[in-house]
C-alpha cells in the first residue's frame, strides 16, 4: 500500500477550513480543478468521501471531521518541530500548561509563580478533565499538565508523573462552625461542602464509614475555586488541602478544625518525553520536587 501524500492532505485541511473550492484554489495557488484532483486522489487512498457538497459549500462528512482532526495534529507537531529548533539563542517559547479543573488555583499559582515573575515568558493556561488533558500532551499540544489523578496504568507508559506535593485535607469554615468535642459530632451536623475530586471523595466517604455518621452534604463541588467560595459565603464547612484556602485562612476569616481526616490529596505534574523540553519546564519541576524534600 502506498504512503500517504502529505501534500494531499495538507490541500484537503485549506479546503476544509475554507469550505469553498474556489477559494481555497485561489489561496493555494492552484485551479479548482488541479485541487479538486488532489482531493479526490486522497479520498481513492483512504476510501472515504471527505466532503459532502451543499450548493457551493463543502461540508465534512463523519471521516472528514476524522481526517482533519489527524491533520491538524499532524501539522501542528511539524509547526512545534519547526518553532522548537528554531529557539536556540531566541527568547523562550509560551509554557504551555493544562490543569485538571478541579485543582487548586492557589497550588497552581505557587507552581507557576516563577514563570508569572519571569519577563518575556509567556505562559498559556487551559483547563480540562485530565483525560482531555493527557491527550493534548500526548500529541505535543502542551508542555505539562498539572492533577491530582496521575495517569492509569494501561497509559502510564506514555507519560511521567513528577510528584511535587502532598497535602493534608482537613475541615475549614467559620469558627462558630467548628466548635465541637468530636469530629463525628462536628460531620453529622454542619452543612458540609464536598470536593468531587476522586482521593478527597474517596477518603471522605471512608471516613464517615469508619464514623458511622450521616453527613449533610450542602453541596458536591467539582471546582476546587467554587469550593473556596462556598466556605467563604459561610454555608457550611469545607472539606479541602489548606492551601485552598491558604489566604481565608491566614487572615482568620476561616478556621481549620483540630482534627486528622487522614485524607492526603496528591498533586503531579505529568510530562511526555520530547527532544526538545521547554527550557523553563524542568526549572519548575526541579523547583517545585525540592521544596517537597
Amino acid at each position: 500500500m502506498d504512503n500517504l501524500n502529505y501534500h494531499h492532505l495538507r490541500y484537503f485541511r485549506e479546503v476544509a477550513r475554507e469550505g469553498n473550492l474556489t477559494r481555497t484554489a485561489e489561496k493555494v495557488n492552484l485551479s479548482q480543478s488541479a485541487l479538486s484532483t488532489q482531493i479526490k486522489q486522497l479520498e481513492t487512498r483512504l476510501g472515504h468521501a471527505l466532503f459532502e457538497r451543499s450548493g457551493r459549500q463543502l461540508h465534512l462528512t463523519e471521516v472528514g471531521r476524522i481526517v482533519l482532526d489527524y491533520a491538524d495534529r499532524i501539522f501542528g507537531t511539524g509547526e512545534d518541530l519547526v518553532a522548537t529548533l528554531k529557539r536556540s539563542h531566541q527568547s523562550a517559547p509560551p509554557l504551555r500548561v493544562g490543569a485538571q479543573s478541579t485543582l487548586s488555583r492557589n497550588f497552581q499559582l505557587r507552581f507557576l509563580k516563577p514563570v508569572l515573575e519571569t519577563d518575556g515568558l509567556d505562559l498559556i493556561l487551559k483547563s480540562g478533565s485530565a483525560a482531555v488533558l493527557l491527550t493534548a500532551l500526548k500529541s505535543l499540544a502542551l508542555d505539562v499538565v498539572l492533577t491530582t489523578d496521575p495517569p492509569g496504568s494501561e497509559v502510564a507508559g506514555d507519560f511521567t508523573a513528577h510528584r511535587l506535593a502532598e497535602q493534608t485535607v482537613g475541615l475549614h469554615g467559620a469558627e462558630n462552625r467548628l466548635a465541637y468535642d468530636t469530629l463525628a459530632e462536628l460531620i453529622a451536623s454542619e452543612p458540609l461542602i464536598v470536593p468531587t475530586e476522586s482521593s478527597i471523595r474517596t477518603g471522605f466517604d471512608s471516613l464517615v464509614s469508619r464514623l458511622g455518621v450521616r453527613p449533610h452534604i450542602i453541596a458536591d463541588v467539582d471546582d476546587m475555586a467554587m469550593v473556596r467560595l462556598l466556605a467563604r459565603s459561610g454555608i457550611g464547612v469545607a472539606i479541602a488541602p489548606s492551601v485552598v484556602l491558604a489566604d481565608e485562612i491566614a487572615s482568620g476569616r476561616l478556621h481549620s478544625a483540630p482534627f486528622d481526616l487522614q485524607i492526603f490529596e496528591t498533586f503531579y505534574a505529568v510530562t511526555v518525553e520530547r527532544s526538545f523540553p521547554h527550557p523553563v519546564l524542568q526549572e519548575l519541576l526541579t523547583n517545585s520536587l525540592a521544596a517537597t524534600t
